[in-house]
């Protein structure tokens, strides 16, 4: 059996979608921290994305553990010309494509940004990439892909489960080839 622990980055304080802009994470609640990296298994290997905000938050967690490599395939999803705007500025750019991009995820996608369907494409790739057990720190969106694969649910339900940062997320599969994920917690705050 294959298991993955998925954490959320620290908290950005951002008010805006924040997909591939590179903004640090706050870690300064090192309890929280202290409690994530002690209730982890300590004999996995840790990876990230390749975002500062992962990279650091990997690196408050990592403890003794072994480092993969920052896996670009694991990055938040891109907004495209959406980054960086509240969601009352996106309404105002373009109200029915921001209806369609998040009530019907899928093919659509913001402008110059990537569709649900090539987002979860590209993180199911990293994630399968990744043989044995292992701490995975990504992103809000990275967990929600990964879940709605495990659940067998639709994209618009995988959108409607909270992760918290600093959260851990765990899946397993029978075996490392397998293509078939399971969600044992989801969104476990310590």
């Amino acid at each position: 059996m294959s298991r993955l622990w998925l954490v959320r980055h620290g908290p950005t304080h951002m008010k805006t979608f924040v997909g591939w802009t590179d903004v640090p994470a706050d870690l300064s609640d090192t309890a929280a921290i202290a409690r994530l990296e002690k209730a982890l298994p300590t004999d996995v290997p840790v990876v990230s994305s390749t975002l500062d905000r992962a990279i650091k938050t990997a690196d408050a967690i990592q403890g003794a553990r072994p480092r993969l490599a920052h896996d670009p395939r694991l990055r938040e999803t891109h907004f495209g010309d959406w980054e960086n705007l509240s969601w009352a500025q996106i309404q105002a750019r373009d109200a029915a494509l921001a209806r369609r991009v998040f009530e019907t995820p899928g093919h659509h996608a913001p402008p110059g940004g990537e569709s649900w369907h090539d987002f979860s494409a590209r993180v199911h790739n990293g994630i399968d990439a990744i043989t044995g057990d292992a701490i995975v720190v990504a992103h809000m969106g990275v967990i929600l892909a990964v879940l709605q694969r495990a659940l067998e649910c639709s994209a618009y339900e995988a959108l409607g489960h909270k992760i918290d940062n600093l959260s851990v997320t765990s899946i397993t599969r029978a075996t490392p080839q397998s293509p078939t994920w399971s969600a044992q917690t989801i969104n476990q705050v310590l």
